[in-house]
């Protein structure tokens, strides 16, 4: 039989409505502004992130930073008091004492480099996911951010939805039983694009006049301007820039799994990828693989049942039958989880609200109504002395440690990595081990 919980336990025990203040700042007037600054106001999502803080009354647009002159003018006729920079260095030097906030919105190479230097300052954080390029990276980050005391919220937009927020009530209040085992899916109809083929081109192409490529380098080995393939999308694919297709899109489909279910650090994990991927040196030297089945085992809790068994899929890699004897569907949601309990299972497509399956047998499971959430505005009045952020750093470091610790299986495929998580090391993977930090290029050392 389903479990039923009332709205007021489900309330109650999911945390979702009416969370606990956590008031940061205790001196804001009720008509003051949070003076924020951009720091990547261009590409993909660059652009969304400034037009979304620049629209919200409480913010003042203090800086904006991009490498790309171009996206930091077309910004600027946004934000027309705004300070421009093209490195973001200087912003932080020359604005420390003016601005109190930042979003980090710039490739994942940079996002610790330029993360913990906000940090170190006091500023508060939204920055973009994965968090990281790096497993130690990630680490670092959610420590420095506990120590600075200040306001942080990983870019998982949809982590504030109503839909992701009922699916992790489902889980914590138990309505599907004790959690077994997770399926985990990213398929978008589209993504082929960014996730190339091939190794790295041998020619190379003149710099625009309006982008510093150093800069956008950064920590990451020096190599050639090439027209089309880095700046400003596709970046993704390369090792030393992204974080391949399950990096990217990870945090988003494991969010609400990981709240809700109250997971710590994994066991082990082991990856298999596609075989013209693991055949080819060249493309294993410089690209993401474009198909990826993670395994995660993660220790259990009093919502599992026993240890769980976490599971990423995308490219050629598709969810098991299992999924479809469950739910009746023919086809798995192109991004979505799925949370396989003692009771049943929980559906939880990306952007979408949760279904609870068999369907007969939970008619009627209440469905709190939940207060609609910005993501970026909650963390702005969280700045501002709100309540605390859904996707605060302490909290989901961890997560994007453990999904950044997938792709380090993913370059050492078939093998189980153990993963002793208070030492930060793979104890039966010298090869593995090395990938948990990186070389920093000379000038670009981020201190950890």
């Amino acid at each position: 039989m389903a479990k039923q919980i009332s709205r007021r336990g489900f309330l109650k025990t999911a945390g979702v409505v009416g969370v606990t203040a956590a008031i940061y700042r205790n001196a804001w007037g009720a008509n003051e502004k949070l003076n924020h600054a951009c720091i990547g106001v261009g590409g993909m999502m660059g652009g969304h992130d400034f037009g979304t803080f620049l629209g919200y009354p409480k913010v003042q647009m203090a800086a904006i930073c991009d490498v790309d002159k171009g996206s930091l003018d077309a910004a600027g006729a946004k934000a027309k008091d705004a300070r421009k920079y093209q490195d973001w260095r200087e912003l932080l030097a020359k604005e420390g004492d003016k601005i109190d906030s930042v979003n980090v919105t710039i490739p994942d190479h940079m996002h610790a480099a330029a993360t913990l230097a906000a940090l170190k300052l006091k500023k508060h954080v939204y920055c973009q996911k994965p968090l990281c390029h790096d497993v130690a990276e990630c680490r670092a980050v959610a420590s420095a951010a506990k120590k600075a005391g200040v306001v942080t919220q990983l870019g998982t937009q949809v982590a504030s939805s109503n839909g992701d927020r009922l699916a992790v009530g489902f889980l914590k209040t138990g309505v599907v039983g004790k959690i077994k085992r997770v399926l985990l899916c990213s398929n978008r109809s589209g993504a082929e694009q960014y996730r190339l083929l091939g190794p790295r081109p041998a020619k190379s192409d003149a710099v625009p006049a309006n982008l510093a490529w150093d800069l956008w380098l950064g920590t990451a080995p020096e190599r050639p301007f090439v027209n089309g393939i880095y700046h400003t999308v596709k970046w993704r694919c390369w090792l030393d820039f992204g974080t391949g297709w399950s990096g990217d899109i990870g945090c988003h489909i494991f969010d609400a799994v990981w709240k809700g279910l109250g997971l710590t650090a994994p066991k082990t994990v082991i990856a298999e990828v596609q075989k013209s991927w693991q055949d080819s040196p060249q493309r294993r030297a410089d690209n993401w693989p474009q198909s990826n089945h993670i395994t995660w085992i993660f220790p259990g809790n009093e919502k599992t049942d026993g240890d769980v068994q976490i599971e990423w899929f995308d490219g050629e890699f598709h969810p098991p039958e299992e999924f479809h004897k469950m739910t009746g569907l023919e086809k798995y949601p192109e991004e979505a989880s799925f949370s396989i309990g003692t009771e049943g299972g929980v559906l939880l497509p990306h952007q979408c609200g949760p279904s609870l399956y068999p369907k007969e047998k939970f008619v009627g499971t209440p469905r709190p109504q939940l207060k609609g959430r910005n993501h970026y505005h909650h963390f702005v009045d969280a700045c501002l002395g709100g309540e605390k952020t859904e996707s605060h750093f302490e909290q989901t470091g961890p997560m994007a440690e453990a999904i950044i610790l997938g792709t380090v299986a993913i370059r050492c495929p078939g093998q189980k990595l153990e993963w002793d998580a208070a030492n930060l090391k793979i104890p039966n993977c010298p090869e593995a081990d090395k990938l948990l930090r990186r070389n920093y290029r000379s000038g670009w050392t981020v201190e950890l």
